[in-house]
């Protein structure tokens, strides 16, 4: 049974998420507005997955991605995000947060997210992850030649799943472009982020973006 602790500011966002997820079998362990107490509740609960706002009062939605190792190694961060919050969003790829959804998300993508970062995947919406693409302009030289050194640790079919990957495709999506199995297409892009040394699919598509120059 997958548990989630809920942490919006906005409490009718709170009482929709908490329904969508519950009339999909989830367990809410707590629904709380601000960051301290999404913390304690996360501290307390152990929940599989923390739903967070990034903009809460006292304590933010970063804090708090911030101290989940220490305050719960197994629970893995699910943001909740809107338009307009790009550097958020990027900072919070860097705190190794694992995976983004719009609030203006369907609920049937929402419980997608849920499933896949509960099942220690990352899930990243397209659109967020063109969001953080328009916003990261090309890093000067240093960091092009770091990301092609990367790069150039792959392979040709590799380096086609990372292309895919920068475009804010999902597996579905580049499973139909690369004609592969969406198993193959997890599989390479589980190889493709370990030997990129990316925590994540965005990190990834950021890394691909600056070898493109």
């Amino acid at each position: 049974m997958t548990t989630l602790v809920i942490a919006d500011d906005e409490p009718l966002v709170v009482a929709g998420v908490r329904t969508v997820l519950e009339a999909a079998g989830f367990t809410i362990s707590a629904a709380v507005h601000d960051g301290r107490a999404a913390l304690a509740a996360v501290e307390r609960h152990r929940p599989r997955v923390a739903l967070l706002d990034l903009n809460m009062p006292g304590l933010g939605g970063l804090a708090v991605v911030e101290r989940l190792a220490a305050a719960s190694p197994a629970t893995r961060a699910l943001i909740l995000t809107s338009f307009g919050d790009q550097e958020n969003v990027l900072a919070a790829v860097e705190r190794g947060a694992a995976g983004f959804v719009l609030k203006s998300c369907t609920p049937e993508e929402l419980v997608t997210a849920v499933r896949a970062v509960a099942a220690g995947e990352a899930y990243l919406s397209p659109v967020v992850t063109r969001m953080v693409l328009g916003l990261v302009a090309p890093e000067a030289a240093p960091r092009r030649r770091d990301a092609l050194a990367r790069v150039d640790r792959l392979a040709a079919r590799e380096r086609e799943v990372l292309a895919l990957l920068a475009e804010g495709l999902t597996n579905a999506e580049i499973a139909a472009r690369a004609h592969m199995s969406e198993a193959t297409v997890k599989t390479y892009v589980s190889r493709v982020l370990a030997k990129l040394e990316c925590a994540n699919r965005v990190q990834a598509a950021l890394l691909a973006r600056d070898a493109a120059g």
